[in-house]
């Protein structure tokens, strides 16, 4: 073959091989880049992320253990809004390890309520651990700083005291929704949502779940479920697993099929992960200063 001819078949191949990586950039890598950063350093290990009720652009974030009793309301590109304290009474902070945090209904019929999870607990002793509720306020998207008062549910387990990072809300049935994470298979367990301040309650255990990996890679550590109630989220620090519930079916039933497993760039210490409010996609970060926000589309979406 002649070198010319040669030249013919090489340069279409390569032309070919350079369309098929950028077209994979474009269409597979570009997923996998931050849709944004924590644009501020207080915001340095958190924890959890859930969408506003009433505001389509802001986004609630908290650190865990470490960090006084506040949140923030952000941007999903991550610019700071507002941070929003209220005072707690878990540790000489307020709080002793807050670990996700979730959106969802209330006590007052139309109005929306963030949920502070104080629920962290490395050392498996603490005798209660506590859910803290506040009303949302639009103001908190005006303000750089604001103050809410919060109404605590102080909650056991059944069978002793358990460390989790994720809580949810459903907000089909009213209940909020905690997944422990440790150990070789992880508990689900649920409580109402229709609680006094200073409530005390018995969390009722629902089932187990058992999930492939190795530990602490495969550990739990955040959750949502969608403000339809329609989708189930759960993350470990490898992996993100995704449900469709079935009509009439209850949260801890769904979890109990096969999840979809899809795609998800590994973060350095991932443990926050939250759908938008239609649905249609979720975020997720990770600790550290600066840490970058990835954004992915809900299977099937």
């Amino acid at each position: 073959m002649s070198n010319r001819k040669k030249l013919n078949i090489f340069i279409p191949f390569v032309v070919l091989i350079f369309i098929g990586a950028f077209a994979k950039h474009r269409l597979i890598d570009n997923k996998e880049l931050p849709q944004g950063r924590l644009l501020n350093k207080a915001m340095n290990e958190i924890s959890g992320i859930a969408a506003s009720g009433i505001d389509p652009g802001i986004y609630y974030v908290h650190n865990d253990s470490g960090d006084t009793s506040r949140f923030f309301a952000i941007t999903a590109d991550g610019k700071l809004r507002t941070t929003i304290y209220y005072k707690a009474n878990g540790s000489t902070n307020g709080v002793y390890d807050c670990e996700d945090i979730a959106v969802g209904p209330g006590p007052v019929k139309g109005r929306s309520y963030v949920y502070l999870g104080d629920i962290g607990d490395n050392a498996a002793n603490r005798k209660y651990i506590t859910i803290n509720r506040i009303e949302e306020r639009k103001t908190w998207d005006k303000d750089s700083i604001a103050h809410a008062v919060q109404a605590p549910l102080y909650v056991s387990y059944p069978h002793g005291a358990r460390d989790a990072e994720a809580m949810m809300i459903d907000p089909v049935e009213k209940l909020l929704y905690i997944v422990t994470k440790r150990f070789d298979s992880v508990e689900v367990y649920t409580t109402p949502l229709n609680f006094k301040a200073k409530d005390t309650a018995t969390l009722t255990y629902r089932c187990r779940l058992f999930f492939n990996g190795i530990k602490p890679f495969k550990w739990i550590t955040a959750g949502d479920i969608s403000k339809n109630g329609e989708q189930i989220l759960l993350k470990s620090y490898e992996k993100v697993y995704y449900w469709e519930r079935k009509p009439g079916e209850h949260i801890w039933q769904t979890m109990q099929r096969p999840p979809i497993e899809p795609s998800y760039k590994q973060e350095k210490q991932g443990e926050a992960i939250g759908f938008t409010p239609d649905g249609k996609g979720y975020y997720t970060t990770s600790e550290g200063v600066y840490s970058p926000i990835y954004f992915y589309e809900t299977p099937g979406h």
